[in-house]
């Protein structure tokens, strides 16, 4: 089992690297179309059909770009589709979802404080949440609200707003993060999925038939990819937040979140504006500045509970179960000694004034929810504490891995 940790642990990285990668290539190609899209120009000498042209340079060459706004009279000998970015990051993203939140939900996923759920409950929110949104969302893009793209716009706000609250009545805050930037996600994915390419194979297939393709499949798909534009920054933000935990370690992480999402806006409202030459927006720079400092200001408000409540809170099945493992009590000790210092609710190391990453060490609870990271941090890597700044020996790792081997055994 503990050879299972080390296995896990990189599995979980390797996972996190496909993903950052592969969303890369996805939020890359998707700020590169949207510049594109905004950026093209009338010439005279367009063919029938095409919208507009883009000269550009890159890489020591020219290119020559020309966009229809149907589809141009006749088939093209070659034609790229762009959606594997899409798929392979939500696909990836899910895997990580499942490796870090389902497999660790005792840990990261469910706040027993807030709702007594089994593991298998919050698994089965967590699943639901994904779905869901995509639901309504493509509901009120399929009625006559997409006739009126910013009141859209403004429902969307509120459903994500609505979704954010929901989760963390039940979920860590950490969890209630990622869970938002998943569900935002997996509308943009789907977007991708259902609408953008299925409607694109619609044009291609009347082009192959001779027949003249319909307007209102490239006008749904120009809506939705929109969507996707202003969706994208909240989304890095909120799949990044679980490093920084005065953004998810507060009671207004979830009104945080829903400023992330405005702040989103402004600053795709600022760079389309610019490549559509409609204008310099530079009051965007102000808003997005007085959000982010109400956000700095908002993060201050700790969620932790008084160090004497989390005494006095019982212990799941599975602490119960670390707590009571051979060399517990030695590790305990190790860890309040060289790790609680900075871990704490308090912290009383000079300079930390949050507990790094919001892990807690000052209870057997809190030691044993922790346990596997203590493990991999402490034990067999020498990653804490940070330049071993509290001179942790060798025969203290030596305690927390034997504790760690004979509770998983």
């Amino acid at each position: 089992m503990y050879d299972l940790a080390v296995f896990w642990d990189w599995l979980a990285f390797g996972v996190r690297w496909l993903h950052v990668i592969t969303a890369i290539a996805w939020i890359g190609s998707s700020f590169y179309f949207i510049a594109l899209d905004l950026g093209l120009r009338k010439a005279p000498d367009l063919p029938p059909g095409a919208h507009g042209e883009e000269w550009q340079v890159h890489g020591g060459g020219f290119y020559h770009i020309r966009k229809f706004l149907v589809a141009p009279e006749r088939m093209p000998e070659h034609l790229t589709w762009f959606k594997w970015e899409s798929y392979a990051t939500w696909l990836s993203g899910f895997a990580l979802l499942m490796i870090v939140y389902w497999a660790g939900g005792e840990l990261y996923l469910i706040d027993q404080s807030k709702a007594e759920l089994a593991l298998w409950q919050g698994i089965a929110i967590s699943a639901a949440t994904l779905s869901i949104g995509w639901l309504v969302y493509d509901r009120l893009c399929k009625s006559g609200l997409a006739e009126r793209p910013t009141l859209l716009m403004v429902l969307l706000f509120g459903l994500l707003v609505v979704m954010g609250w929901a989760l963390n009545q039940v979920f860590t805050g950490r969890a209630m993060m990622l869970h938002l930037g998943a569900f935002t996600a997996t509308i943009m994915s789907a977007n991708v999925f259902f609408i953008i390419i299925p409607n694109q194979k619609i044009v291609v297939a009347d082009l192959m038939a001779g027949r003249a393709p319909d307007p209102k499949y490239g006008k749904i798909a120009k809506l939705r990819s929109t969507h996707n534009n202003y969706l994208t920054l909240p989304v890095l933000f909120l799949m990044l937040s679980n490093h920084y935990p005065l953004a998810f370690a507060t009671q207004y992480n979830w009104i945080i979140a829903a400023l992330v999402f405005l702040m989103g806006v402004t600053i795709r409202h600022y760079f389309n504006s610019l490549h559509a030459r409609t204008g310099n927006p530079t009051w965007t720079w102000l808003v997005t500045a007085l959000l982010f400092l109400a956000i700095i200001w908002l993060s201050t408000a700790p969620m932790h509970q008084p160090l004497e409540e989390a005494e006095a809170q019982p212990l799941t099945a599975t602490e119960q179960r670390l707590a009571a493992a051979p060399g517990f009590d030695q590790a305990h000790d190790v860890v309040l000694g060289r790790c609680s210092m900075c871990h704490a609710r308090e912290p009383v190391w000079e300079g930390i004034l949050w507990a790094p990453k919001g892990v807690l060490l000052e209870t057997e609870g809190d030691i044993a929810r922790n346990a596997r990271a203590i493990y991999l941090q402490s034990g067999v890597s020498h990653a804490m504490p940070p330049a071993n700044v509290t001179y942790m020996e060798p025969e203290d790792r030596a305690a927390i891995i034997a504790w760690y081997r004979a509770a998983t055994r």
